[in-house]
């Protein structure tokens, strides 16, 4: 795990090189894989790198442990509250009313959160970096043009258990290891409880379709995550252009 994060970290810094850029932006979420991630990338790129936690009718515990990371792994946090702006765009939009789908109202969270970042990043001549797994990528298990948009994906190929084995090599505080996987659109809501699988079938049955061999994994989870990946598609694929 010390070889991957340092790895992975000098991957950052050469992605943003790459560009021209300076520094690093990502989103704090106050759970594990935005944890990784900004260790990874404040040892990249040290001061360049700046956390923002971006607060949208989220639980105050989540707000509380995505500055207890920052601290822990030597990263500049600041606080964007968006509740303000998340209810005007509501109202104008008309989402305030019982009749809106629910998934309609809580995806304008995460593209508002990555309209901030993007806003910031142009600010400091940063990359936005996206705190998605391999995992829940697979699975389009993200807001299309919300948590899913991101210059780069330093995690992007790893399988939610290595993110944990990743966040212990980097220090995160063991009470965000440990706490229950959120996306925080609702209240109570958890990956697992929403997708209807635990973390170690999808980790399974991912790894399992990757490496090409199946014979170890339960039919019928694999049929439900084969079924998730396909219905997914277009989350993961550029949007399709008409050849004239």
């Amino acid at each position: 795990m010390s070889e991957l994060a340092d790895r992975i970290s000098s991957w950052i810094a050469e992605r943003v090189r790459e560009a021209g850029c300076e520094g690093a932006v990502l989103g704090l979420s106050g759970g594990v894989d935005s944890a990784v991630v900004g260790a990874l990338a404040a040892r990249a790129v040290g001061e360049k790198a700046l956390g923002i936690v971006m607060p949208c009718e989220s639980a105050v515990e989540d707000v509380e442990h995505a500055h207890l990371v920052a601290k822990a792994v030597g990263l500049e946090a600041i606080t964007v509250d968006l509740d303000a702006a998340f209810h005007e765009l509501e109202r104008t939009l008309g989402a305030d009313t019982p009749d809106v789908p629910r998934m309609a109202r809580a995806n304008l969270k995460p593209r508002l959160r990555m309209t901030t970042l993007y806003y910031h990043a142009n600010l400091r001549r940063a990359l936005v970096v996206g705190t998605s797994n391999r995992s829940e990528t697979m699975l389009g298990y993200f807001t299309k043009h919300g948590d899913g948009a991101a210059d780069i994906l330093p995690i992007g190929g790893l399988y939610k258990r290595d993110v944990r084995g990743l966040a212990r090599e980097l220090g995160v505080p063991d009470v965000v290891i440990a706490k229950p996987p959120s996306a925080g659109l609702m209240p109570g809501q958890t990956d697992e409880g929403e997708i209807g699988l635990t973390y170690d079938e999808i980790d399974s049955c991912v790894a399992a379709i990757d490496s090409g061999n199946v014979s170890g994994v339960d039919a019928g989870t694999l049929e439900k995550v084969r079924g998730l990946i396909a219905c997914s598609t277009h989350k993961r694929a550029p949007a399709p252009v008409f050849k004239p």
